[in-house]
């Protein structure tokens, strides 16, 4: 039973392993043929499960490039749990580990973004910091307030404007991305999340808030980061965007 027990996820992971010996179907057959079946029935389902998760990856590659990638990834690394949703998590680094593919450099980071936002949207739900509430605090303890990015909230760096890139492979309509490194917030405001590419100073100062630093050291951190930065400008874009929550103070 060991042997069999042992022998079973080679060959469910890689069509080329023999069904392993002493494996029968319900009516004691030899499960061969059975076996096959069910073998290429996981192995669809989770190139599915990648189709699903990365569009503009698929759309960048093609239908079929992304089916050959996609069925080495799933032959290679089996689902870590039993959410499907979670499937994929180190697609990334495995596509920016294919030589043939090191023509398109951005494409590790399109799908670190693909990522980004299949986790906002299972991202647990929130209660918003708004404009009145901060507004309600004292001039003098203001500064010293401490905010929090929402759950559903994540930062990413890129040599590439991805965002624009992910836009036009989603929609060849939208205008064509330009050359540009980006720093990049996933926020989800209501149900879907969105990624919108940052003004100077804004990933350092949403960094700083993640990090809990309160609001006056925060802006600081972001100013020293990018003197051009304007608290102003983000911070109403933050709570425009439902993205920030009472923070705990620091002991």
């Amino acid at each position: 039973m060991t042997g069999l027990i042992t022998e079973f996820l080679p060959a469910l992971r890689d069509p080329a392993h023999p069904v392993p010996a002493g494996l029968h179907d319900g009516a004691g057959r030899p499960a061969g043929r059975r076996f096959n079946v069910y073998r290429n029935n996981v192995l669809v389902s989770l190139i599915e499960a990648l189709e699903t998760g990365f569009p503009a990856i698929r759309s960048l590659l093609g239908a079929q490039n992304f089916r050959n990638i996609a069925r080495g990834y799933a032959t290679e690394n089996p689902p870590e749990g039993p959410l499907m949703i979670r499937y994929g998590q180190h697609f990334p680094d495995w596509v920016a580990a294919i030589v043939a593919l090191a023509h398109i450099p951005y494409l590790p980071d399109v799908a670190r973004l693909e990522l980004a936002l299949r986790a906002s949207y299972h991202a647990a739900d929130h209660t918003a910091l708004t404009a009145e509430d901060l507004s309600a605090v004292s001039q003098d303890d203001v500064e010293r307030t401490p905010l929090a990015l929402a759950p559903s909230v994540h930062l990413m760096r890129s040599a590439w404007p991805v965002v624009e890139i992910r836009r036009f492979a989603l929609d060849p309509s939208t205008a064509k991305p330009k050359g540009g490194a980006q720093e990049v917030a996933v926020i989800r405001p209501d149900f879907d999340p969105v990624a919108h590419a940052l003004p100077a100073g804004g990933f350092a100062f949403m960094a700083a808030l993640r990090d809990g630093q309160p609001l006056g050291q925060a802006a600081d951190t972001a100013t020293d980061a990018a003197p051009q930065f304007d608290l102003g400008e983000v911070l109403a874009f933050l709570l425009s965007h439902r993205a920030l929550t009472k923070g705990t103070p620091r002991q």
